[in-house]
């Protein structure tokens, strides 16, 4: 089985499920070129425990994480299986690499999982668990807790980090250029970084990239991006899926890290 990549999504709004913008219909093309997958593993910014704790339901429920939104969004299901010796095995790669980890069952995947999947893989065939963020994570143990998970890719597991490249709601709807500016800034900053794959960098973030305490007040929707990364290898490339800038401020671009690029033309700029 070829590896399969890692992946970071910016997974915006619930409503992404219902408007695909930019990013749908990439995510959609990824898919579709993708090579035959055994599992895909979530990170989700949605889902912090205390400790590592590995989803082990074999059939997860659409969990509709969030209100006040259109009555249409409750109504979708995303009802891929679960895998649950996957899951277990996870445990026991996290432990083996000196990370604490525990199964839990819980009701089922959260929407920062299933609303990029749905566009990813809408055929909801491949089997889907999520990976817990610890409340106490941090940049350099979110690049150790994807490193741990790497070793899957070599079993057909996806590794996805699910989150958002700039996360700052106090400001979501701002149209006046001069006070979106920031996010376009830090965006360009932590491509830039990607590429050259300055990892150092990259773990200092937050004191190194521009406005990084504005696009990110928290770290819980950046941390999954640094999951995403420390899956992946040295041999990898980075290919940039554009997403546009949602609500003014809200960056939906998005990472995959695969050994070949071939498969993965998505007509990409730089932005501005």
């Amino acid at each position: 089985m070829k590896n399969a990549p890692s992946l970071f999504v910016s997974h915006g709004a619930p409503t992404f499920a219902l408007e695909p913008g930019l990013l749908g219909p990439k995510l959609n093309h990824l898919g579709e070129h993708l090579p035959d997958l055994a599992a895909v593993a979530v990170v989700s910014a949605h889902w912090q425990t205390a400790g590592v704790r590995v989803l082990h339901t074999a059939a997860p429920d659409t969990l509709h994480d969030f209100g006040g939104f259109p009555q249409a969004l409750y109504q979708l299901r995303y009802p891929a299986p679960g895998a649950p010796c996957l899951a277990s095995d996870t445990v026991a790669v996290l432990k083996a690499a000196g990370i604490e980890a525990s199964l839990e069952d819980r009701p089922g995947l959260d929407h920062g999982a299933w609303v990029p999947l749905l566009y990813l893989l809408p055929k909801a065939q491949v089997p889907v668990y999520q990976v817990s963020m610890p409340f106490d994570l941090d940049a350099q143990g979110a690049l150790r807790l994807g490193r741990a998970l790497g070793s899957l890719r070599q079993r057909g597991v996806l590794v996805m980090g699910s989150g958002s490249l700039t996360h700052n709601l106090r400001e979501i709807g701002a149209s006046d250029p001069k006070t979106t500016r920031y996010a376009v800034e830090f965006t360009a900053w932590i491509r830039a970084h990607l590429e050259s794959r300055d990892l150092r960098a990259l773990v200092e973030y937050r004191r190194r990239a521009p406005h990084a305490q504005r696009a990110h007040p928290t770290e819980e929707h950046f941390l999954p991006l640094l999951v995403a990364l420390g899956a992946s290898s040295d041999a990898d490339a980075v290919t940039v899926i554009e997403g546009g800038m949602t609500y003014g401020v809200l960056s939906m671009e998005s990472y995959a890290f695969e050994t070949s690029q071939a498969s993965v033309r998505l007509g990409n700029t730089p932005p501005v």
